[in-house]
C-alpha cells in the first residue's frame, strides 16, 4: 500500500480520499535507511513507480513533519539508492532521519495515461454494480502481484474483497468519485 499524507501533524497511513481544499497532501516514495559513510550519504529505499524523477534537485518532505529537503546527489546502491541532501550533509544530521517516509507533493505527480489513475484517487470512491446497487467504498488497495485488490466496506462495515481487473470494471468517474463493477458470482449481497 502506498502510503498517504495529509499536512496535518496525525499521519494518515493509508489516506481518505483527496485532501480538504488548501491542504498540502504528500504521498510516499521511499523510506529512509541508515547513513551511508561520512559525508551525509544515506541508503533510500524506493517505493515509487517512477524512480527516475528521482533527480538532482528534486524537493521531497522527510518523515511526518515534511521536512523539506533537495536532493544534492543519487547513486545507485545494492539495496536501493543513496541520497545526499543540500540541506543535511553530514552524518549526525541524517541519522535522525533513519526510517523515515520520504514524500512528495501530490501536485507534482506526473500525469497518467487515460483510464490509469493513482491508489490516492480510488481511496474513497464509491463502488456500484450495473444494476445500480451499492456494493461499498474502496477503502484500501492491496497490491498481491499478479493485480490489485480493492479492500471495499459496506454500510454494514463488512469488507468486501474485488479483484482490479479491467474486465470487471464497466466505469471509474473520478470526479464524482464513483466507480461501477461487474457483480461477482461468489457475491452475496445478503
Amino acid at each position: 500500500m502506498k502510503r498517504i499524507h495529509r499536512g496535518t501533524s496525525e499521519p494518515d497511513l493509508y489516506g481518505a480520499g483527496s485532501p480538504n481544499k488548501g491542504e498540502p497532501f504528500y504521498l510516499s516514495i521511499g523510506r529512509l535507511g541508515k547513513p551511508h559513510g561520512l559525508d551525509g550519504g544515506i541508503v533510500f529505499y524506493i517505493i515509487t513507480d517512477f524512480p527516475e524523477r528521482l533527480k538532482v534537485g528534486r524537493k521531497v518532505f522527510i518523515g511526518d513533519e515534511h521536512i523539506p529537503a533537495h536532493i544534492n546527489s543519487v547513486k545507485e546502491h545494492s539495496r536501493g539508492l543513496i541520497f545526499h541532501f543540500k540541506e543535511f550533509d553530514q552524518i549526525d544530521q541524517v541519522e535522525r532521519f533513519k526510517s523515515d517516509f520520504v514524500f512528495v507533493d501530490a501536485t507534482e505527480l506526473p500525469k497518467l495515461p487515460e483510464g490509469e489513475y493513482y491508489h490516492h484517487q480510488l481511496i474513497g470512491v464509491q463502488v456500484f454494480d450495473n444494476q445500480d446497487n451499492k456494493i461499498g467504498e474502496i477503502q484500501e488497495i492491496l497490491e498481491t502481484g499478479a493485480n490489485d485488490v480493492y479492500l471495499i466496506k459496506n454500510e454494514d462495515q463488512k469488507e468486501i474483497l474485488y479483484p482490479a481487473l479491467l474486465n470487471l470494471i464497466e466505469k471509474i468517474d473520478i470526479e464524482n468519485r464513483v466507480m461501477v463493477v461487474k457483480p461477482l458470482e461468489y457475491y452475496n449481497q445478503d
